[in-house]
């Protein structure tokens, strides 16, 4: 399996230079030639456990690691989560990572019982692990620079922290991200570790990262590495688990094929998604779910892809404008043709809005629909929801169900629960008057804890001082 550039500037690469490479050398992003066409697999597959189907999914697109150490990556990195017993009705395979609960006229998927109460950790432990393999024991280094709207840098850290050959710098935007988000990234000291608190938002912090890649010279002085989504084997790791969700769905259903509704922001998680349709997992609808800052809402209903200002919300992992991973959409949308994708993005650089024509049908794709669910939609649902079925949604999975449920999708709904609500505590006291509900003995553990943090402006050259001194 190789690797091309959403911008056609590289020559095809292994998955090992892919994980090393982050962002492709030309700018754009890395995505695999082609999909495999897995079909006739999926019977097999909905009987394995997660780690298990983890291995098998992973591997289609890491063929050039060996299968025992591949599966003992992947083993290594669940190995981390809290053993979560599965549902009543679902067959008993051991404690699974990824536990699928019907709940209401819904079914959760819950992708927080990692060590950070995140989804990110679903991709951010297996990563960490990837990258201490791929690094070997040759003296190497990889420096990782890496923006975060709020749960990406604490999941990184972990994933990271105290790793041999690597130092992880993560930005992220001062003021814009929860107390607990906060707390859970400051709070680790190890000295590989370094927490920039930029003056501006996550899009700026993502624009800085971006321009450090680009910076050939100094991506090379540096051996600067990314484990944003911009990173190929993040979203990889994230394919899983639509396929998993799928597989206790339709088992409890009998329903041949069920829809997930993705809050999201950079829509790295919701690609992951459309990567496990393109493989044929049988997915009717994937609903892509924004709060007030809704610029993927307004492209799969309009057709214009436009900048606005950020909008801080209750869901701040979801306050971003400029999603990276649409850039890889656009390139399966312009059927591989890079040249197409590069004018599309020197459009939207100096325009700050692209528009597209509509496929025959109407739509721009064929599974993709998109909703938005605004501040008192979220807290409605986190309060409907606890009030009806004794469950806690935190504000970003909130979004998603908000969205599930207004859509009229006939098919089981899957919504993914992307962070635990003691994460939002704030956010649970508007809805349910009751902030002690959003609790959590990770978050309780880190009350009063030692922090660091370095505050910067929102300087590409700020950023790249700090980094080479400490390289």
């Amino acid at each position: 399996m190789k690797y091309v550039s959403t911008r056609g500037g590289i020559d095809p690469v292994s998955f090992r230079e892919a994980v090393l490479m982050g962002l492709a050398r030309d700018g754009g992003l890395l995505l695999p030639e082609s999909f495999p066409d897995v079909r006739d697999r999926l019977a097999t597959w909905s009987r394995l456990p997660y780690a298990d189907l983890a291995f098998e999914v992973i591997r289609l697109f890491a063929d050039d690691l060996p299968a025992d150490d591949l599966r003992a990556i992947v083993r290594r990195s669940y190995a981390s989560f809290r053993p979560v017993p599965p549902a009543p009705d679902q067959a008993w395979t051991g404690p699974e990572p990824v536990p699928v609960r019907p709940t209401g006229p819904v079914h959760l998927m819950e992708l927080y019982h990692g060590p950070t109460l995140a989804f990110k950790d679903v991709a951010l432990q297996f990563l960490g692990n990837l990258f201490e393999y791929v690094l070997g024991d040759g003296g190497r280094e990889l420096n990782v620079v890496v923006a975060t709207s709020g749960d990406t840098g604490s999941a990184a850290i972990h994933g990271l922290r105290g790793r041999k050959g690597i130092r992880i710098f993560v930005l992220h935007p001062a003021g814009r991200v929860s107390p607990v988000q906060e707390m859970q990234m400051t709070s680790v000291l190890d000295d590989n570790v370094f927490n920039i608190a930029l003056d501006g938002t996550f899009d700026d912090a993502q624009r800085i990262v971006k321009t450090l890649f680009a910076d050939l010279p100094f991506k090379d002085a540096r051996h600067l590495g990314a484990v944003n989504s911009i990173n190929w084997a993040r979203v990889l790791a994230q394919v899983v688990y639509y396929f998993y969700g799928a597989f206790r769905t339709m088992e409890r259903t009998g329903a041949p094929e069920v829809s997930f509704a993705v809050p999201t922001g950079n829509f790295g998680d919701v690609f992951a998604g459309y990567v496990a349709w393109r493989m044929g997992l049988p997915v009717r609808r994937l609903h892509v779910a924004t709060n007030e800052n809704d610029i993927l809402a307004r492209f799969f209903s309009t057709g214009v892809y436009s900048l606005g200002e950020v909008v801080p919300t209750i869901s701040p992992s979801m306050d971003i404008q400029v999603a990276s991973n649409f850039e890889r959409w656009l390139f399966l949308r312009a059927g591989g043709d890079a040249a197409r994708v590069r004018a599309w993005m020197d459009a939207f650089a100096r325009d700050r809005s692209l528009r597209l024509d509509p496929l025959p049908d109407g739509t721009q794709d064929p599974v993709l629909r998109a909703g938005r669910a605004d501040t008192a939609a979220t807290l409605a649902t986190i309060r409907r929801f606890h009030d009806e079925f004794g469950v806690l949604l935190d504000p970003h999975s909130a979004v998603g169900v908000s969205v599930a449920l207004a859509s009229g999708d006939p098919a089981p709904l899957v919504c993914l629960c992307t962070a635990h609500p003691a994460k939002f505590p704030d956010a649970i006291a508007r809805a349910t008057g009751d902030a002690s509900l959003a609790t959590a003995p990770e978050v309780e553990a880190l009350r009063g804890a030692p922090t660091r943090k370095f505050p910067l402006p929102a300087d590409a050259k700020a950023v790249a001082d700090f980094v080479a001194a400490r390289t």
